[in-house]
């Protein structure tokens, strides 16, 4: 992990504003951010656009890095993105989960794609959507097996719609979004997919923001997950406020709820993202 965080950091200073100039194509803060599952989106629900400002005759590159900090855990992300022609998105993120209390860390590293398979968020009648793959797969699956997980790896299949309104809000731009997803993971698959109570099904999640101005977006996210496990696992919440300077550089911050982890109540906390556009 810290060896993949090194490598995603040389590429995230060489693609902050004065290292490189970013794809242009699209309206600014139109692609999102980054989900921590490393695809385009808010912080926890991916979104119908794919990374990056790219144009249909263009290719961008996204790099980030964030990490959420709970009341009983912590967890490290950074990934890169690719946008190719604003057609299909790649994504590859690694995840580090520490469990400070049992001294334990793990591992997890997810391979994405997502392809936009109608319309635009801005511009088309209908909201644009798009289908999305991410294949997870933990370092060390003893944890998982532990708690009573079937598999250490799983896919996750979702779809998704979303919609930018200018103007629609006492003249502000609002954006809403909607995914369902099919999964078996627990936990986002930190600790591995099914269980004794597992029934996989189609999740649903949902983000809204507001636009205070081109640079400045204010909104919350909601995120269905099943409780394979029986540990009681529970659905999250985030509020966040998200900046954008400009096309090369984002910065998100966020007061999280993420409920009940691994049978510890209370996770609540405070998550911070950077990402960068070339």
């Amino acid at each position: 992990m810290k060896r993949f965080s090194r490598v995603l950091s040389v590429l995230f200073w060489l693609i902050i504003p004065w290292g490189a100039k970013a794809a242009e194509g699209k309206i600014l803060a139109t692609p999102g951010v980054s989900q921590i599952e490393g695809s385009a989106g808010g912080g926890i629900v991916p979104w119908a656009q794919l990374a990056g400002y790219a144009s249909e005759d263009e290719w961008s590159l996204s790099g980030f890095c964030s990490r959420a900090n709970l009341t009983d855990f912590r967890l490290d992300v950074c990934g890169v993105q690719a946008n190719l022609f604003d057609h299909v998105e790649f994504s590859i993120a690694r995840q580090q989960f520490d469990v400070p209390a049992l001294n334990t860390q793990i591992e997890q590293q997810i391979i994405g794609a997502k392809w936009r398979v109608y319309g635009d968020i801005v511009y088309s009648t209908w909201p644009q959507v798009s289908v999305g793959w991410q294949h997870k797969s933990l370092k060390d699956g003893s944890v998982a097996r532990l708690v009573g997980a079937e598999t250490t790896s799983g896919n996750d299949f979702y779809v998704s719609a979303s919609q930018l309104h200018l103007g629609a809000v006492a003249g502000l731009n609002w954006f809403w979004g909607v995914t369902a997803r099919h999964t078996s993971a627990n936990q986002l698959g930190l600790l591995g997919h099914g269980g004794e109570k597992s029934n996989t099904k189609w999740m649903v999640e949902a983000s809204s923001a507001v636009f205070l101005s081109p640079y400045w977006a204010v909104g919350a996210e909601y995120r269905q997950k099943p409780d394979n496990l029986g540990l009681g696992e529970t659905h999250w919440r985030d509020w966040f406020v998200a900046w954008f300077p400009n096309k090369s550089l984002s910065v998100t911050a966020a007061y999280l709820d993420l409920g009940s982890i691994a049978g510890a109540p209370n996770q609540t906390g405070w998550y911070l993202s950077f990402m960068g556009y070339y």
